[in-house]
């Protein structure tokens, strides 16, 4: 089976990748790149500019690292977490920040390229500032990588409301955009529960192939679900229960484990979680689902059981562990997880769904595009 080179930004904890190492497909990281959600003040275009203009990745790789070092002291957690993970990449190519990245440097040398640029931008819950708001304008940058990486296969992935954004027409600039990179392009919006996931978790995905090629979404390998959520709990599976076999399908072994005494909720917590919210904000406070809600990157903040997921257990109600938080974007429980409760949460609410993509993932490998 041939390598694939892939290379991703908004990298997060490496969805992609690990949903190659799923499906056992032999491949090379290019690059990564991800800025742990610190926001520093730049220059963009005349730092770009000094980038471009030294003579070698690692220099330009020193370059940015040093900018970082110099304005903030925060840690990329998402950095830690990832390189843990995936030892088939440098530390080296492990890059901060989109806007930073010459892509020229790798014109050629991707077959597969991914990201999702912050969603915040589009998100329902959100202000919704779109293309206005600088995390929405990053979506730009992924489009300049595109343009001067040119990898045989991109894969961009966003919350769905992207498409109805400012009346559609944020979706138009975008799909604009997209079309003049000299792609076939084909999107569509995915619901993870569709791909044998217990989480109803809609995001919309591109897939951009080279013009003399197509790829159909209707053609994606779509499943009944197996398992209800209930299932990805610690109660039912213990740690090292939730793996995946040769073909990469979930695999549990039903051995029943015991969570810690701090993820059940206390009477003042259980109180406040089962408030239905207010008359201009309410949700119906819902436990036990089936099928979790959409897993928030601030689960660990406890929100109300209206937008947040809680199950019984012994006639008591608890949060989501954090290794169930990962179970159910598709990480097993091979996958290391070496930071906080609350950056594990963080990470895990941000990241795209393995299982989705390596429908994706397989239907391009069908059609011989990868």
């Amino acid at each position: 089976m041939k390598k694939i080179n892939v290379a991703t930004v908004f990298s997060g904890i490496g969805a992609i990748e690990f949903a190659l190492k799923r499906l056992k497909i032999e491949h090379e990281i290019v690059f990564a790149c991800d800025n742990g959600e610190r926001e520093i003040e730049l220059e963009v275009d005349l730092e770009l500019k000094n980038v471009k203009e030294l003579d070698s990745i690692d220099a330009k790789k020193e370059y940015v690292d040093n900018l970082y070092e110099a304005k903030t002291r925060k840690k990329n957690f998402v950095q830690q977490t990832y390189l843990a993970n995936y030892n088939n990449i440098s530390p080296n190519r492990f890059f901060q920040d989109i806007r930073l990245i010459d892509g020229t440097d790798f014109t050629n040398q991707v077959d597969l390229f991914v990201g999702g640029s912050p969603c915040q931008s589009f998100s329902q819950v959100g202000a919704q500032e779109g293309l206005n708001d600088t995390r929405g304008t990053l979506f730009y940058d992924f489009a300049r990588l595109v343009q001067e990486i040119k990898p045989k296969v991109f894969i961009f992935e966003n919350v769905r409301n992207m498409i109805n954004h400012d009346r559609g027409n944020t979706w138009s600039v975008i799909k604009k955009v997209f079309d003049d990179l000299n792609y076939n392009i084909a999107f569509d919006i995915l619901n993870s529960k569709d791909f044998g996931i217990p989480q109803n978790r809609r995001r919309l995905f591109v897939v951009g192939v080279q013009r003399d090629q197509s790829f159909n979404f209707e053609e994606l390998e779509t499943m009944d679900l197996e398992y209800k959520a209930q299932d990805f709990l610690l109660e039912a599976n213990k740690l090292g229960s939730f793996t995946s076999d040769d073909s990469g399908k979930i695999k549990l072994a039903n051995i029943p484990g015991k969570p810690d005494d701090k993820y059940f909720l206390t009477e003042k917590l259980l109180a406040y979680v089962l408030k239905g919210g207010t008359k201009s904000f309410y949700q119906k406070p819902e436990t036990d689902l089936e099928v979790a809600r959409p897993l928030l990157k601030t689960m660990g903040n406890r929100h109300r059981a209206g937008i947040d997921n809680y199950y019984t257990v012994n006639g008591h109600l608890r949060m989501l562990t954090e290794r169930e938080a990962f179970r159910l974007m598709g990480f097993t429980d091979d996958f290391i997880i070496p930071v906080s409760r609350a950056q594990a949460y963080k990470q895990a609410g941000n990241s795209i769904v393995v299982d989705v993509l390596m429908a994706i993932i397989k239907q391009l490998k069908d059609s011989k595009i990868l």
